[in-house]
């Protein structure tokens, strides 16, 4: 990388960092550019440099979170997805320590972009990021298990919105309980 190209990159994380800090304190409608550049000592000009809007912005934050939520994991998604079909079923479980651990600390570490994504998932993009967990995750899986494909919808609906469920508590309680003790609720509400 080059000293500008680094200089670019350092300066964008600036802003997510100036726009995630203006996010704990109010609502992302009312958010303004001017905010964003004097929170990150950046020009005006800077933020047009980077980003068009301020969705875009939010976009950008939303995809470098993404990527380091899949850097948690020891295994890429898309060997997880392919080993899918190989796995035997009594393994093919999602809710274990292995699995919610990572996500649950990877919360833990970024609560302000998740308050957003819980009160906001419009906005945030949450059901793109649902409906690619669904086709290439859960999908596979419960075919594995004979779920008539008119039925996983529901039962999607049902898994993530009970889980989002407990996080969204476990958020409002600003994290309070260790990762270890929420993973430990979630796996007895979810049993296999």
């Amino acid at each position: 990388m080059t000293k500008a190209e680094s200089k670019y990159f350092n300066t964008a994380a600036q802003m997510d960092e100036a726009f995630l800090s203006l996010l704990e304190k109010k609502d992302f409608e009312y958010i303004t550019v001017k905010e964003i550049c004097q929170k990150a000592g950046v020009n005006r000009s800077t933020f047009y440099l980077h980003y068009e809007t301020i969705g875009d912005l939010l976009s950008e934050c939303i995809s470098r979170a993404n990527e380091e939520f899949m850097s948690c994991f020891s295994m890429t998604a898309e060997n997880f997805a392919c080993g899918i079909s190989d796995t035997p079923t009594e393994e093919l479980f999602l809710i274990t320590p292995q699995y919610l651990l990572p996500y649950l600390s990877f919360i833990r570490a970024n609560k302000t972009l998740f308050k957003v994504t819980l009160s906001k998932p419009g906005i945030m993009g949450a059901d793109k990021t649902y409906d690619k967990i669904f086709s290439r995750i859960l999908n596979p899986i419960l075919e594995r298990y004979g779920v008539p494909v008119s039925e996983r919808q529901y039962m999607l609906s049902f898994y993530v919105e009970g889980s989002m469920g407990i996080v969204k508590h476990w958020l409002s309680r600003d994290c309070e309980e260790s990762d270890e003790d929420i993973a430990d609720i979630m796996m007895k509400v979810i049993r296999k």
